[in-house]
């Protein structure tokens, strides 16, 4: 018997989106270099977010996980 565990999909965003989520818990843009976003937080880890129409999942998941937030809590924030 074979059983799955049902992970919260990840829906596919922008680099935008991510970055107006974030913003909502406190990040803020500190520069940018090429296609990418540097994001600082007055305690939190800083975030590199990719500047793109869409993330990668798995790359958005690293974010969510670095930014000590839960996939549901980053949800909401969307």
């Amino acid at each position: 018997m074979e059983v799955r565990v049902n992970l919260t999909k990840l829906p596919v965003v922008s680099g935008k989106d991510v970055i107006k989520a974030l913003s909502k818990i406190g990040y803020y843009v500190r520069d940018q270099k090429g296609g990418h976003i540097h994001l600082r937080h007055p305690y939190r880890k800083p975030l590199t977010i990719p500047y793109h129409d869409e993330i990668a999942r798995g790359t958005l998941r690293v974010i969510i996980k670095d930014a000590d937030l839960t996939v549901k809590e980053f949800m909401k924030l969307l």
